[in-house]
């Protein structure tokens, strides 16, 4: 089955950067898009950008975008979310999600999830 495992969260000052992966495995992905929301406590999920496996074309909310990248690596079956100029309110459980439809995992019903990673940015 398919299996999204997120890494590469942590504890950053304000102003530095993280990059996170999200490893997906269990199926061919070319043709599907790929999610990152981030959920802070207290708060909803929130989207965060996505990636469209087969093109690589990128969408970022209006929240992050300039400050974080998205890419992919097709050998390795792993998408990343490079985050720069972290600020403390990007504080939240970073989430990946997979789906084969874009408007699908834009609004947050992906069928595929991963466990979360921790970013926390101290002011």
């Amino acid at each position: 089955q398919v299996q999204l495992v997120e890494s590469g969260g942590g504890l950053v000052q304000a102003g530095g950067s993280l990059r996170l992966s999200c490893a997906a495995s269990g199926r061919t992905f070319n043709n599907y898009v790929m999610g990152w929301f981030r959920q802070a406590p207290g708060k909803e999920r929130e989207f965060v950008g996505s990636i469209r496996w087969s093109s690589g074309y990128t969408y970022y909310a209006d929240s992050v975008k300039g400050r974080f990248t998205i890419s992919r690596d097709n050998a390795k079956s792993t998408v990343y979310l490079q985050m720069n100029s972290l600020k403390p309110e990007d504080t939240a459980v970073y989430y990946c999600a997979a789906d084969i439809g874009w408007g699908t995992v834009l609004g947050g019903t992906a069928n595929y999830w991963g466990q979360g990673t921790q970013v926390t940015v101290s002011s």
